[in-house]
């Protein structure tokens, strides 16, 4: 039977790891043109740069809740052999999209989080065009969101289907699932 404990912890720092991202992607930083007091030169001026504290937030959350899954679940390759039936191929299945999903929630949002640190530093006269005042795209927070979600579904689901592999009532086959080429004892 799979930990209520483990679930519910899991599911809790998924939620929060959502939430961030979510706010991280309403929070971005804008940035406008502003001249001089004399006028002789534009440069950028960002507002406030939570969206980053965010980002790096749900980044944190995300990995403590990934590691936490698979600790519990031995990472699917330590540890006794699953029972062969259909519930080890679907908690497969299930681990190598969770991993999937959580490089791509992890990636959307570090890159998310960079990126929205990032300001342009530069001044140029007031004659040239104005300065070029990088923001982050609409968007990648939310993508990381999304990711966050996927992630936050196939690893519960993951850990309910390993636990149901490994507590299945099927014969027991010893602890490694090599074949052996001894008689039988």
């Amino acid at each position: 039977m799979a930990s209520i404990i483990v679930l519910a912890t899991v599911f809790v720092f998924d939620l929060i790891a959502f939430a961030l991202a979510v706010a991280a992607e309403q929070r971005r930083s804008t940035a406008s043109v502003v001249p001089d007091s004399e006028k002789n030169y534009t440069y950028c001026v960002y507002d406030s740069d939570i969206a980053t504290g965010y980002g790096v937030g749900a980044f944190l959350f995300l990995m403590v809740s990934q590691v936490l899954i698979m600790v519990a679940s031995k990472c699917f390759c330590c540890g006794r052999s699953l029972q062969p039936a259909g519930s080890r191929a679907l908690a497969l299945l299930l681990f190598l999209c969770s991993w999937v999903t959580f490089i791509i929630a992890e990636s959307c949002l570090l890159a998310g989080s960079v990126e929205n640190a990032y300001h342009t530093r530069y001044r140029t006269l007031f004659i040239d065009d104005p300065p070029s005042c990088q923001t982050l795209r609409k968007g990648v927070f939310g993508a990381a969101a999304a990711f966050v979600f996927f992630t936050a579904i196939l690893s519960e689901l993951y850990y309910f289907s390993f636990t149901k592999a490994k507590d299945d009532g099927l014969p027991s086959y010893g602890k490694d699932s090599t074949v052996g080429l001894a008689p039988y004892r």
